[in-house]
């Protein structure tokens, strides 16, 4: 795929953005798209974004669950940018106009004291950079019409990230038993998902070190101060206008959100 196609379904992905509406599934269109040419997508889609006036504050990781991966049909990680204009407070409400076809996922948020950069970050030296860890919501959304994705069209849509919401208390990784720690996820008073960290890759750090690894082989690194979201614990929970979500793990603490 040549850089004039590839910025090309970039800006067709920012205008769905934008516009809140679906493309059709690159995949389908484009059938010898490489992940390779997803992600330089997502770079010009990004660079729209910040050209826009965003800035990236944090990464994330998708497709860490087995939950996702049954979910999606999509069976390796990948990874997708924050910017501050995803960004809502604990209790906010999310206007659900903005978004296209929404689903809450329960992570734990990393936030850095000391950047990342691979090769050879192990979960230790994730530990180690970390200041805190924190319960959040990411509310993924996929410009890709009904969710019919392959890891190409997610990656191309920036790991299908639609907003995030941090939780209410920042607490040292070292205090919690980050594999082992139970979630439990609350839509309109009623338990809809349990999960624990082991879901995302055996231990969110494993996830945070994939990340790191995985960027500093493009020359990236995870920077001091960034967020990063390390993968959903359970399986997506869809929701719409008037829902209210609420997310605990054990140890960590609380996030709350709401739809209008």
């Amino acid at each position: 795929m040549n850089l004039e196609l590839q910025h090309q379904l970039g800006d067709e992905l920012y205008q769905a953005l934008r516009g809140a509406q679906t493309v059709e599934p690159l995949s389908n269109r484009h059938p010898d798209i490489t992940i390779a040419d997803a992600y330089a997508i997502q770079q010009h889609l990004l660079a729209r974004r910040l050209a826009a006036g965003e800035r990236v504050v944090g990464k994330k990781i998708g497709v860490t669950s087995r939950a996702v991966m049954d979910m999606l049909g999509v069976f390796q990680p990948d990874f997708g940018w924050l910017t501050d204009g995803m960004v809502y407070n604990e209790g906010e409400a999310v206007p659900a106009s903005s978004l296209i076809q929404p689903k809450a996922e329960g992570e734990i948020a990393f936030i850095l004291k000391k950047a990342l950069k691979g090769p050879g970050v192990t979960a230790a030296d994730v530990l180690a950079a970390t200041e805190g860890v924190m319960a959040c919501f990411e509310i993924v959304d996929s410009r890709i019409r009904d969710w019919k994705i392959k890891i190409q069209d997610t990656v191309a849509d920036n790991a299908s990230c639609g907003v995030f919401v941090l939780g209410e208390r920042l607490v040292d990784p070292r205090d919690v038993d980050l594999a082992t720690c139970g979630m439990v996820l609350e839509k309109n008073g009623e338990i809809v998902a349990t999960g624990a960290g082991a879901a995302a890759l055996g231990h969110p750090a494993n996830a945070v070190a994939w990340l790191a690894n995985t960027l500093g082989a493009l020359g990236i690194a995870l920077e001091a101060g960034e967020v990063v979201l390390s993968g959903s614990l359970a399986a997506m929970v869809p929701v719409q206008a008037g829902d209210s979500l609420r997310v605990s793990i054990g140890g960590i603490g609380g996030c709350s959100v709401r739809f209008i």
